[in-house]
């Protein structure tokens, strides 16, 4: 969202909710951080940042669309991590890069992170079960991820009617935003049952905290590995992802225009996206997803030092003899 469809009321009371949920997230953070979970953080943000850097066009809508990343970071990380991770996310994009605006910052935490941070994936365990098949985790997953991404239109949608800084009807405007997400939040779904499962199948070491198992020299070597290609997947994605972005209005911009009548959607299928190879573009995801790095790395390093911290002040004072 942009700060034009936000007023200042609107816009404080979801930084409060969002903000609420950041000190949460951070102190739950601060009680499971380790060394493992903080670079997988790190470059599981930048991933995410990158991905976010390519609008695929919907056939037949003239609108575009793009991943959001949410629900992966939560299945992979958990929900708090994943917060604090998309927390980063969002602020690099709209300090950095005027995507989304400050004002609107609490607002758009709320829809790409909250919601599937602690809708999307309690929602997909509850479908889980307690030991879930492979299929039936992805299945759940695949539901969650879709369901964020509804839940996220939806809300936009009554963010922008209740703030009053246009003179839109909620029903009519929400059925826009709610349809035009669809495919996306299909695509969401599938990428995100398989990005997931991929890492759950390949690289549990990845995945879940140090444990005896996990600590091995075998497994630390794996994990090492993992986190090295997902950087490598990261930095290949920024440079060259946004070379591939459909020029055509987003979900958001395409659903203002034909909720106001200025739409004039195109009919061709985009299937072939233009490449517009740009080494500014380059630098500029490749800058973009360093700086992600870099904060979701100083976010959770904070969290882990608290941690150490505190397990050295309570051994010190523990009493001896």
């Amino acid at each position: 969202m942009s700060d034009a469809l936000l007023s200042p009321a609107v816009a404080a009371g979801f930084y409060a909710a969002s903000g609420a949920a950041l000190g949460w997230s951070s102190a739950v953070l601060g009680r499971r951080a380790e060394s493992r979970l903080v670079p997988t953080m790190g470059v599981l943000g930048a991933c995410v940042f990158a991905v976010q850097l390519l609008n695929f066009a919907i056939p037949g809508t003239g609108a575009s669309g793009h991943l959001a990343g949410g629900m992966l970071l939560a299945a992979v990380l958990g929900a708090a991590p994943a917060f604090v991770v998309m927390t980063s996310v969002l602020l690099v994009q709209g300090l950095l890069f005027g995507d989304g605006g400050i004002l609107a910052l609490g607002a758009n935490l709320f829809n790409l992170g909250f919601v599937p941070c602690f809708v999307g994936l309690p929602l997909a365990r509850a479908l889980g079960g307690r030991a879930p098949s492979g299929r039936r985790r992805a299945l759940a997953l695949a539901a969650g991820a879709f369901v964020s991404v509804e839940l996220g239109a939806l809300a936009v949608a009554v963010e922008t009617v209740a703030a009053g800084a246009t003179a839109l009807r909620l029903g009519p405007f929400a059925a826009l935003m709610t349809a035009i997400h669809l495919p996306i939040g299909l695509a969401e779904a599938v990428v995100t049952a398989a990005a997931a499962g991929l890492l759950w199948r390949l690289a549990p070491e990845a995945t879940a905290p140090a444990t005896d198992a996990t600590d091995a020299p075998d497994a630390a070597r794996g994990w090492r590995r993992t986190v090295t290609a997902l950087g490598l997947a990261a930095a290949l994605g920024a440079g060259v992802l946004a070379w591939l972005a459909s020029e055509r209005p987003d979900g958001l911009e395409w659903s203002l225009a034909e909720a106001t009548g200025d739409g004039a959607a195109a009919t061709d299928d985009g299937a072939t996206p233009a490449v517009r190879p740009s080494l500014e573009t380059s630098a500029a995801g490749l800058g973009g997803a360093a700086a992600v790095l870099g904060l979701s790395l100083a976010l959770g390093g904070g969290a882990l030092l608290w941690r150490r911290r505190r397990a050295s002040a309570s051994g010190s004072a523990a009493p001896t003899g």
